[in-house]
């Protein structure tokens, strides 16, 4: 979807770095929040640590990983969510943990246990980056305020991802439905050895046949009444008026097959946009996620 960003109305202390990782500001510092895998959030280990010494994070890091109550908390969290996990090893570190001579870097206990609850990374935003169950344990350690914080916009992120999966599928079930619509294009109006130049200004006229119908509108006209917008006028669109895009699409499939004109079409796309979106508007479900798309 071009030049629509539903997060910019979110949290604004929440951005993205990457298609991966998100930068959360917590009091006023950015910690990154990476998805290593589905459901599994990794959040910098580094990041949080600057709330303690801004110059070097990964001492604090360190620091952190003598203490004995660290090493058995890791290697608890390990067993319960790692099967090669190693045990030997651990045993090792928990033996020499506490002491005045012990130090026991990330990347030690990563290569040393075949941990998987906490990683390094290189490069630019690089750093150590932790599963979030160890994360919140560790900026347990590093500042309660802190780690309170940190809960807090964790928990916007995580509401922002929920919405945007919502709007995801409202989104996607349009996609699916314009997949029908053009399949039924390609079978019923494009005659064979067209150029794919002829064949883009079909779909084009198609796709304003549904714009005309329910927006009244052609895709130029819009563009040319909203210099300053980006995007096109679907990406404007409300949820309503996304539902009932989805049914037009349908209905036209049906009546290309049907070998109805391109006019007669037009003329029985708009009369249903309008009774749909009569009674869409008026239906309660439908307007809890106007409201809720509203308040992104």
């Amino acid at each position: 979807m071009v030049g629509f960003d539903p997060f910019d109305k979110l949290s604004k202390n929440c951005k993205w770095m990457s298609k991966t990782t998100r930068i959360i500001e917590v009091q006023n510092i950015p910690v990154a929040v990476s998805w290593e895998k589905a459901d599994a959030e990794f959040i910098s280990l580094t990041d949080i640590a600057r709330y303690k010494n801004a110059d070097e994070p990964k001492d604090v890091v360190k620091n952190w990983m003598r203490s004995r109550s660290t090493i058995e908390f890791l290697g608890l969290w390990e067993k319960l969510h790692n099967p090669q996990f190693k045990g030997v090893e651990f045993d090792s570190f928990m033996f020499e943990a506490g002491s005045n001579s012990f130090v026991l870097s990330p990347s030690k206990w990563i290569d040393s246990t075949n941990a998987k609850g906490i990683r390094t990374r290189s490069g630019n935003r690089g750093g150590t980056f932790a599963h979030r169950d160890i994360a919140m344990e560790f900026a347990s350690w590093v500042s309660p305020e802190f780690k309170l914080y940190l809960l807090l916009e964790f928990q916007r992120l995580k509401e922002d991802e929920q919405k945007q999966i919502g709007w995801d599928l409202k989104r996607n079930l349009a996609a699916i439905n314009y997949r029908i619509h053009t399949d039924a294009i390609k079978l019923n109006l494009i005659p064979p050895s067209l150029t794919k130049q002829q064949t883009s200004v079909v779909y084009a006229s198609e796709a304003d046949v549904l714009n005309l119908a329910l927006f009244g509108i052609t895709a130029k006209q819009w563009r040319d009444k909203n210099p300053g917008k980006t995007g096109n006028i679907r990406d404007y669109a409300s949820v309503t008026q996304l539902i009932c895009l989805s049914n037009l699409e349908s209905l036209n499939a049906m009546l290309i097959n049907e070998n109805l004109s391109q006019s007669d079409r037009l003329k029985k796309l708009n009369q249903t946009a309008i009774q749909q979106m009569r009674l869409l508007t008026e239906h309660s479900s439908v307007k809890r996620l106007e409201s809720k798309k509203q308040g992104m």
